[in-house]
């Protein structure tokens, strides 16, 4: 009988991977205030989540939201205020980061500039106290995995900004972390490179199934990596879903603002059921999804419209139409419009549309909301 070499990628995962509850992470009402002037300030807000074995999860929202303070009391560089974390169900609060089977990779990659790429990744194996023969193999995967063959001798200042960040990727997987911590990793690097970076590191979290959770106030690094999206504000969650759920169905305005863009009409629900209502927007009669908490009735109520859901027409038979165009914006792939409309300024997208086909500004133009993808939200 003939038994397979394990790959490098098992070889590197964290121990026990295939244990169904390995790596299972959870926070219960987790809490933090900072002691202030003239009174405490809550950085955290009874934050509770549960994330599953292997998951990518990525915490989202504008500075000072609570993200940062979250993922610190998560590597226990914070201790909480009150609530708990626990691992595999095991409570973590009152064991220290290094004890703590987790890795982080930092936004300054924090690299050692004295030692070389092998002796920074070999540098957490060394604190385990592992054999110079595990040392040697686990560097050996490490450095092939992440495609950094032939640099283990340089310096980190020899070194580009993604090779940077790969020596600090290697340095947190070759330890076999059951979770794997990101505070902001991709910040210092240009656009171009960032996206480059955005498919590896989600490509490499893939393929060693190590639970993560990624911290960025970067929405576009978020939607495209993450399992789930834990969106956040003032130190509260305001909604955790998968990324098509928070585009396409916000918890709020304020998400379906932070995420991406959104044009946000005042309207009245007339009627609900079934989890639609029927609405007049724009002169038009519609009927839309709508959240739970929409009360028929209420003039307390937005209609969101992510722009690529609007489509215009030209009037062209000397009637006024619904909107006016007042601006037009080419981007290559997509030409965007600035609509005067009786609900108030309009944003739509066309995509593919040939610069030359552009509208005019001043042209009268029909405006048609595609009402299975606009979503009914309380006006905030």
């Amino acid at each position: 009988m003939t038994v397979a070499a394990p790959t490098e990628a098992a070889a590197l995962a964290p121990a026990g991977r295939g244990e169904a509850s390995t790596g299972r992470l959870q926070l219960e009402a987790l809490t933090k205030r900072f002691r202030s002037r003239p009174g405490d300030v809550t950085a955290v807000d009874s934050v509770s989540l549960d994330v599953l074995p292997g998951e990518f999860i990525t915490l989202l929202g504008p500075s000072g939201c609570g993200k940062t303070t979250t993922l610190r009391m998560v590597a226990g560089f914070e201790d909480a205020t009150s609530g708990s974390i626990l691992l595999d169900g095991k409570t973590i609060d009152d064991m220290p980061p290094q004890r703590r089977p987790m890795a982080m990779v930092f936004q300054s990659y924090a690299l050692f500039p004295h030692m070389t790429v092998a002796q920074n990744i070999a540098y957490g194996l060394k604190l385990q106290r592992r054999t110079k023969a595990d040392i040697a193999e686990g560097m050996r995967m490490a450095v092939t995995s992440m495609n950094l063959v032939g640099l283990e001798d340089r310096s980190p200042h020899e070194l580009s900004g993604g090779q940077q960040q790969r020596v600090a990727l290697a340095r947190a997987l070759v330890v076999q972390p059951k979770v794997l911590l990101f505070d902001e990793p991709l910040s210092n690097l240009d656009a171009k490179l960032r996206d480059a970076m955005r498919t590896e590191i989600r490509r490499i979290q893939k393929m060693f199934g190590i639970t993560s959770i990624y911290v960025t106030h970067d929405q576009d690094e978020a939607m495209s990596m993450s399992d789930r999206v834990v969106v956040m504000n003032k130190g509260k969650v305001e909604q955790v879903a998968t990324p098509g759920e928070i585009y396409a169905r916000p918890a709020s305005v304020f998400v379906a603002d932070f995420i991406g863009r959104a044009n946000f009409i005042e309207t009245v629900p007339e009627s609900i059921a079934d989890g639609k209502a029927t609405v007049t927007v724009l002169g038009r009669r519609l009927t839309v999804p709508a959240h739970s908490t929409v009360v028929a009735g209420s003039g307390d109520a937005y209609l969101m419209v992510r722009p690529e859901t609007v489509t215009l027409s030209p009037v062209t038979d000397g009637g006024t139409g619904l909107g006016v165009v007042l601006r037009s914006t080419f981007h290559g792939p997509s030409i965007d419009y600035e609509v005067e409309t009786t609900g108030g300024t309009v944003t739509v997208t066309e995509a593919g549309k040939d610069p030359r086909d552009a509208l005019a500004e001043g042209t009268n133009v029909d405006v048609a909301i595609d009402a299975d993808r606009a979503y009914l939200l309380n006006r905030e």
